[in-house]
């Protein structure tokens, strides 16, 4: 890498623990200027990258965010919208405002946090978003079929926006983990199993299942490698998946097999 590309300022939203920190961590590594958010920065004094305070469902934070980056660097090159927040249950179980919720953080925040950026990447005639979506957002899964449609909502809208900010030379791209070894099992929203529910065998299964797929699931240095990959090409493509390979097959299965067929494939792996 040249001496610019290595003084690159890059923004990962979401970067105190999982996926944002491992990418953080690889990132400085590399040489990059790096800077993680959280809620609560403070919860985290041993952080190796500088954390800044950011809620993504506060737009006011995000300004805040946003403008003490521009104030200490002068500039942000990469952002990396990595906040999110798992949500699984019957969807006919979950809560409105859970709903609602989960669409804040993993849709409505990004589009918010990419909002505030683009004054700046404009400015400066270059910049680079990366989107960290999900391989669920390709495929509607059942009992994560609002975390599906979440992730999925911020992939055909970058479609849409990179193709908007050509004109100011900012590329816009997608990347879609599969199931990686962190915590966000531990942060999801689980709707309760409901004793006596029509949904309580089955969904207790499925939870047990999409529970021991994270803890089975790949390295974060994995997505981490991708991402650095990213930044470091010239023309990124639109999307990116990092994961098993089966899972990424499952992408391809989608497009060429029957939807009646694929439907039986996924209850039949959930045991449906």
């Amino acid at each position: 890498m040249n001496e610019k590309s290595m003084a690159k300022v890059v923004l990962i939203t979401g970067g105190s623990s999982g996926i944002g920190k491992s990418i953080g961590e690889y990132l400085l590594k590399k040489g990059f200027k790096v800077y993680g958010t959280s809620r609560k920065p403070e919860k985290y004094p041993d952080s190796l990258i500088k954390l800044i305070a950011l809620d993504v469902a506060d737009k006011d934070s995000i300004s805040a965010a946003i403008s003490n980056i521009k104030e200490l660097e002068g500039r942000l090159d990469v952002l990396i919208n990595n906040a999110g927040a798992g949500i699984t249950g019957p969807i006919e179980e979950i809560p409105e405002d859970e709903i609602i919720k989960n669409f804040t953080t993993n849709y409505f925040g990004p589009i918010n946090v990419i909002k505030a950026t683009l004054p700046l990447m404009r400015e400066q005639n270059e910049g680079l978003i990366i989107n960290i979506t999900s391989i669920a957002a390709y495929m509607g899964l059942p009992y994560r079929g609002i975390y599906s449609a979440s992730k999925a909502a911020l992939e055909t809208t970058t479609e849409a926006w990179r193709m908007e900010l050509k004109a100011f030379n900012i590329e816009m791209t997608n990347v879609a983990p599969g199931d990686f070894a962190t915590n966000i099992a531990a942060g999801r929203f689980h709707a309760p199993l409901v004793k006596g529910s029509p949904y309580e065998e089955v969904y207790g299964n499925t939870l047990k299942l999409m529970n021991d797929h994270v803890d089975l699931g790949k390295d974060p240095l994995d997505m981490a490698k991708a991402v650095f990959n990213i930044i470091t090409t010239k023309k990124p493509k639109i999307h990116y998946k990092v994961g098993e390979f089966m899972q990424k097959f499952s992408i391809v299965l989608k497009r060429i097999l029957p939807d009646k067929m694929y439907e039986k494939l996924l209850m039949n792996h959930y045991k449906l």
